[in-house]
């Protein structure tokens, strides 16, 4: 049984008849041959043009510097969760490293391939499942729609190698295979998603809504998709520790999800996104908006699908770009099925305006220029010029790709600020300092730098609230055994380790 689109015939906003397609659960017979040999090739070309900005620089966002310096620590023998940690799941720290394995940590550009392939993967998906609900042309319409859509945020949030794009192909695939009733499959897309970063547990609601409403042998479906879920979610547990996973995964970032502390700050950047999502989406949403006046649209696990997404990217109220692409393959698998039912004029239009503001994007990324890249790069010139490459340094700040840019080690396994004063999320309000930190970490932090002395810190706060004066443990480390260098890199400030006295 498969969801369709269902059209009243009769009141003052019904739609003609003879204007309505009939929905197919099967495409066209004579339209089979040749299909995917002649959509996959247009697929992989825009995917690859709507991923161009991405190649442009060595690094788009701190995310994708994290990423980087975790895979260097895990290919030297760091434990993931122990000396090698961080709030998201393991599997994309593994993709790092095993790409930095074949293909050496100085470039991020097999990642960045990666980028591509995910989201070649994710647009063929949402094509194949919206071929088997609404024929071939509804199918073409998803993937091409997908990539165009998916260009729309800020290019930080948009081409950066990071979750939410690595997220995607899993969170389609649960569907798609839960569509077919294929629920062992479904389970395993689910627990690939989780694995990749928290919420794309999202794509559990409309898998469960699926089984609920299609499944003959409810309970069978049921033992089949959570045994498949939580096998890969207990062996990730089971190999980085199940207690560290459990903590740096769900329990350890109370503070990190609390709305209190900048509030404004926080909201006014969910506003922005949202803006900048919706004009990506200005050629797909009255489409929706208009079959929702006028028929009645059986496709309820996508509507469960795109509220669940919504939440996910409510949950820890950050409203960071990179977020809203969760939203993206819900909206255009609606919008598929929506231009199915309008006149073949209104998916030209749709088509017309997704290129236009994808083209909008796309030139933002290509020109503009990146500011604190640039400031990181120079920062990691300074840190190279005063020390060695087997050197340890901290870098006090919340660019972790300093320590990549620059090739030194960090002196603590607490990549940024962040995680020591919960400034992560961008607060800069009441709620941040040492008492605000994730549980247990200034003792270990103290512990490090007693027993490896960084030979540079670096303090790169210039007047954030996680600044040393304001942080009395880092304030006594600084005044006791570093002295500051009178150049400055862009207002951070370099601290060498003291000569002993006589």
């Amino acid at each position: 049984m498969h969801q369709t689109l269902a059209v009243p015939t009769a009141g003052p906003r019904s739609v003609r008849a003879s204007r309505v397609p009939r929905p197919r659960t099967e495409p066209e017979p004579g339209r089979r041959a040749g299909y995917w040999t002649r959509l996959l090739p247009a697929l992989a070309a825009l995917a690859l043009l709507t991923r161009l900005p991405s190649f442009r620089h060595p690094l788009w966002s701190p995310d994708e510097g994290y990423l980087a310096v975790q895979a260097r620590q895990l290919a030297t023998g760091g434990a993931l969760y122990d000396t090698v940690v961080d709030r998201k799941p393991p599997l994309l720290p593994w993709l790092y490293e095993g790409a930095f394995a074949l293909f050496g940590d100085t470039s991020l550009g097999p990642l960045r391939l990666a980028a591509v392939a995910a989201q070649l993967l994710t647009a063929a998906l949402l094509a194949s499942l919206a071929r088997r609900r609404w024929g071939d042309r509804a199918g073409a319409a998803a993937g091409i729609l997908h990539l165009l859509v998916s260009t729309g945020l800020n290019p930080e949030d948009a081409q950066a190698a990071t979750f939410e794009v690595f997220m995607l192909p899993f969170t389609a695939a649960a569907v798609r295979c839960a569509d077919r009733a294929q629920w062992a499959r479904a389970g395993l897309a689910v627990a690939g998603a989780l694995l990749t970063k928290q919420t794309g547990g999202a794509a559990l609601l409309p898998v469960l809504w699926l089984l609920w409403r299609t499944a003959p042998r409810r309970r069978a479906a049921l033992l089949r998709t959570g045994a498949a879920l939580c096998g890969p979610v207990l062996l990730g547990a089971l190999v980085t520790g199940p207690a560290r996973f459990l903590f740096w995964t769900v329990t350890g970032s109370a503070a990190y999800a609390s709305f209190t502390g900048s509030e404004l700050h926080v909201l006014a950047r969910g506003l922005a996104n949202t803006a900048l999502l919706a004009v990506a989406c200005a050629g797909i949403v009255p489409p929706v908006v208009r079959v929702l006046r006028i028929a009645r649209t059986g496709a309820a696990d996508l509507w469960l699908w795109l509220a669940s997404s919504a939440g996910a990217v409510l949950t820890g109220f950050h409203f960071f770009g990179h977020y809203y692409l969760q939203l993206v393959p819900p909206l255009v698998l609606l919008a598929a099925g929506a231009l199915q039912i309008l006149p073949p004029h209104r998916l030209h239009r749709a088509l017309g305006a997704s290129v236009c503001a994808c083209a909008l994007f796309l030139g933002w990324g290509l020109l503009a220029p990146r500011p604190e890249l640039a400031h990181a790069e120079r920062l990691a010139a300074a840190v190279r010029a005063r020390s060695a490459p087997h050197d340890r340094v901290l870098v006090w700040g919340i660019h972790p790709e300093t320590y990549w840019l620059a090739g030194r080690a960090p002196a603590t396994r607490y990549l940024t600020a962040g995680l020591l004063t919960n400034y992560s999320g961008g607060r800069d309000g009441p709620q941040v300092g040492e008492k605000y930190a994730v549980a247990g970490t200034w003792p270990v932090f103290r512990t490090e730098l007693a027993a490896r002395p960084p030979a540079l810190i670096v303090d790169d706060s210039r007047g954030k609230p996680y600044a040393p004066d304001r942080l009395p443990s880092l304030r006594r480390l600084l005044a006791a055994h570093y002295a500051p260098l009178a150049r400055r890199v862009d207002g951070a400030v370099l601290y060498v380790r003291a000569q002993p006295p006589g």
